[in-house]
């Protein structure tokens, strides 16, 4: 199978070419803005094993079981499929699980967790 050739974006230079500064990092939406910046993550992470196989982020080392609605595990297969389809990455449902949680992860501050806990036990007390 015939590879696409990978694009790499210097956002420095993006951001200066326009006369802007980076104030942050950006994270995924929904649309094709999503679905882009979703199909770059996984070119750029997942690698084949050095003995074969298929290709995943090296860096995953623990594996859990994690419960899923049946109607999410479908959109994840039509991502999978759709991902394939655009880029030619075999890419497992769950692996876009994996990858969509920990950039959610990364987006929540410990901070406003906290906060909401905080709010939250107010409402039950009063």
């Amino acid at each position: 199978m015939k590879r696409k050739r990978e694009l790499k974006i210097d956002t420095d230079e993006v951001a200066r070419g326009l006369g802007a500064r980076k104030k942050g990092k950006a994270y995924p939406t929904g649309g094709y803005p999503g679905a882009a910046q979703l199909a770059a993550e996984v070119q750029a992470r997942f690698q084949v094993p050095p003995g074969g196989g298929r290709p995943t982020d090296p860096s995953w080392s623990d594996k859990r079981l994690v419960p899923i609605a049946p109607r999410t595990l479908k959109r994840l297969e039509r991502l999978a499929k759709r991902l394939h389809k655009d880029t030619g990455i075999r890419v497992e449902p769950m692996q876009l699980a994996a990858i969509l949680l920990e950039t959610t992860a990364e987006t929540v501050a410990a901070e406003e967790v906290e906060k909401r806990v905080r709010s939250r036990r107010r409402a039950e007390r009063a």
